[in-house]
């Protein structure tokens, strides 16, 4: 599975300039979602694009993962900074375990 059976590539590209060329720790992971379309995807098409972020098959995003989030939807974007991949985390991390679940990844996304 790829992120354009999910979302367009137009949106995910518009996502991507969004964030590109920006200032240090200015990745807003709520806009980002916004951009690409995500945030208008069923629950199911959430996790399939979850599936897809996670990059080792885990069941879980963990931080390096996170770190390179962007990677998944561009080859050629930018790292996460590591005050972003923890705000990133912070967010979205409800248990406190260190990682996401797909169902911390959803609520995320449709919060």
């Amino acid at each position: 599975m790829s992120l354009t059976d999910v979302l367009s590539a137009a949106d995910i590209a518009a996502a991507m300039r969004e964030c590109q060329g920006k200032a240090p720790d200015s990745f807003n992971h709520k806009k980002f979602f916004q951009t690409c379309g995500l945030t208008k995807k069923t629950a199911s098409q959430v996790k399939d694009v979850f599936r897809v972020i996670d990059n080792d098959e885990s069941g879980f995003i963990e931080q390096e993962e996170l770190k390179f989030f962007l990677q998944r939807f561009d080859a050629g974007a930018r790292v996460l900074t590591s005050s972003e991949t923890k705000d990133f985390m912070g967010a979205a991390d409800h248990d406190g375990d260190g990682k996401i679940g797909v169902d911390e990844f959803q609520e995320m996304v449709h919060s």
